[in-house]
């Protein structure tokens, strides 16, 4: 008998009681939702030890992946992470009174600031994300390595279809 998961069991009371609701697609946005609510789970976890939100970390990972400077513009700053500007305001308030990151006047438009990670901002950035990828790592751990390097290549894919791309890069 083929191994089965919480999905399974859905498609089967789909497909007993409304056969053409019970799509390939949906098993793909069940499964890629749960895998999502794991993955959030764990994450969160390690947050909650640092006192810290998703948004949050979202936000200090952008300006750590920014490079060295570890400065955006606020505009950038939010395009590049899943918040609007009003969201990033909020935390960028939170993340200032925790000494995480300051604001800087921009020197060559007085309308503009840029968000710069504080050297504990950064040392905390990469705390947080060793530690996010070892719990990542421990939640797939019984994940053969070529099946979960095959997962990632598949969903790229099916991202690329939905016209998932990357923008174009700007280092401020």
């Amino acid at each position: 008998m083929t191994r089965r998961d919480h999905v399974d069991e859905m498609m089967e009371g789909w497909r007993a009681e409304l056969p053409e609701a019970a799509t390939v697609q949906l098993e793909i946005i069940k499964r890629v939702g749960r895998l999502k609510a794991l993955v959030e789970e764990t994450t969160q976890s390690v947050l909650d030890e640092y006192g810290l939100t998703y948004a949050e970390f979202d936000v200090l990972a952008t300006l750590r992946r920014a490079g060295p400077g570890y400065r955006l513009k606020p505009s950038h700053l939010a395009s590049r992470s899943s918040l609007t500007t009003g969201g990033t305001s909020n935390i960028l308030q939170r993340l200032t009174s925790a000494g995480l990151v300051e604001r800087e006047p921009d020197p060559a438009d007085g309308r503009s600031s840029w968000v710069c990670l504080t050297a504990l901002g950064a040392r905390r950035t990469e705390e947080l994300a060793l530690a996010t990828g070892e719990a990542h790592k421990d939640l797939l751990s019984d994940v053969p390595e070529d099946t979960a390097r095959a997962l990632a290549d598949l969903l790229r894919e099916v991202l690329l279809a939905l016209g998932d791309r990357p923008r174009p890069s700007r280092r401020n």
